[in-house]
């Protein structure tokens, strides 16, 4: 680890991070944490805090293992990007050339009887197919079951397309028999579109999903903990989440010791920050870590470019999301795998035009600002979405504790 003056932070207000976690340790908040700040290719703060595991009283340690939950999202969009690279995919391809399922899917458009008071949907034909780049940027008309409570979000529950018993292929089969929540193109929602997209990478490299993974992304950048599972000998590295309190219906991270039959490109992988960290400096140089080149420059400025139509509309979910929202009242617009700042002032939360960022519901979260050159990662384990206030801190005080320049490479 660097000295921190020297890669422009104040290592009196790096301290800050360390006393307010172990605030939240010591007031019953979180178990624990671990906080990985980096300037290009070099450490400034790394620190592993309170408890990998609660109720066993296991210390954290700065090599634990987390459940990246929605950090898995940009991982998977890179591998579909890759492809993307070796003309395998095309983004403005429609889906149904990968999955044939989805050639004809209807959009489910909700209608009220005034008179009897039930609900029912009118299906509609797409006006135009959903693609692979509707995928990539949450405009593909797929949604979150637990998001809503529609007819099209209460199918996706009924079918249970989040099983992690079943194959890819079946959760494709599943999804092609649910109506589209709106027309590809017109409304960012976030969804199980980064899942679909999983299928779709297994499909046109002829690889199962977590092998591309391993054998394209984690082994070149030495990401050794990444999987979709932790590992046999990696047992004894796994953070557990904090138990709710009694009555609560807060839902807690899956157990992640066996490898599931469902590969989610959405939600599915583990991995450490030291790992977390490779896949962010390769994006930070622009596809290059090391002696690997995983893509060229301008795909990765593709990536990291709002890809958002300028008349597209909003479901309510993004609103939902506060600072994270790629909205425009939140000065953020939306990738190819990644939220990305585009306004100065009308975030709540420091940053720079030009961030990427995203963040999981187990805690976890992660941004890239390149004008700075600035990495953070933060790894914790929390009940579903309740990582928000952690969130914010996390931001707030890396950005109060970078008070200079990064020294000239």
């Amino acid at each position: 680890m660097s000295n921190p003056e020297q890669l422009g932070f104040s290592a009196a207000r790096l301290q800050r991070l360390t006393e307010h976690y172990q605030g939240y340790v010591d007031r019953g908040e979180l178990p624990g944490a671990v906080l990985l700040i980096a300037r290009g290719e070099k450490i400034a703060y790394l620190r592993a805090i309170g408890y990998q595991d609660r109720e066993k009283q296991t210390p954290m340690k700065v090599d634990a293992i987390f459940r990246l939950a929605s950090m898995t999202k940009p991982i998977v969009s890179v591998a579909a990007m890759m492809l993307v690279e070796e003309g395998k995919l095309d983004l403005l391809a429609p889906v149904s050339q990968y999955l044939p399922e989805f050639n004809d899917l209807k959009v489910g458009i909700e209608q009220a009887d005034i008179v009897g008071g039930k609900r029912a949907l009118t299906l509609e034909p797409q006006r135009r197919p959903m693609t692979v780049q509707d995928l990539l940027r949450h405009t593909s008309g797929l949604v979150y079951g637990q998001n809503g409570d529609d007819l099209v979000h209460k199918a996706y529950v009924d079918a249970n397309v989040t099983d992690r018993g079943q194959t890819l292929a079946e959760m494709v089969t599943k999804l092609s028999k649910i109506p589209l929540a709106h027309q590809p193109g017109r409304v960012w929602e976030y969804g199980m579109s980064v899942d679909v997209l999983g299928r779709i990478v297994e499909v046109a490299s002829g690889k199962e999903l977590d092998a591309f993974v391993a054998d394209r992304i984690a082994k070149p950048l030495g990401m050794t903990a990444t999987d979709f599972y932790v590992r046999e000998p990696d047992l004894a590295r796994l953070a557990e989440a904090q138990p709710p309190p009694a009555g609560s219906d807060a839902r807690m991270p899956p157990d992640v010791t066996k490898k599931p039959l469902w590969l989610s490109g959405g939600g599915g992988l583990v991995a450490s920050a030291s790992d977390y960290l490779r896949f962010t400096e390769m994006l930070l140089n622009e596809g290059e870590y090391g002696n690997a080149r995983l893509l060229a420059p301008h795909t990765v400025r593709l990536m990291t470019s709002n890809e958002l139509p300028p008349d597209v509309g909003y479901a309510e979910i993004a609103r939902r999301m506060g600072d994270v929202g790629p909205t425009p009242e939140m000065g953020q617009g939306f990738g190819l795998g990644f939220a990305v700042r585009t306004a100065e002032g009308h975030n709540p939360l420091p940053g720079s035009i030009g961030n990427f960022y995203w963040t999981g519901a187990w805690g976890t979260t992660f941004w890239v600002d390149p004008k700075e050159r600035l990495i953070a990662i933060q790894m914790i384990q929390t009940p579903a979405n309740s990582g928000g206030p952690y969130r914010h801190a996390f931001r707030n005080l890396t950005y109060a504790a970078l008070t200079g320049s990064e020294p000239a490479r």
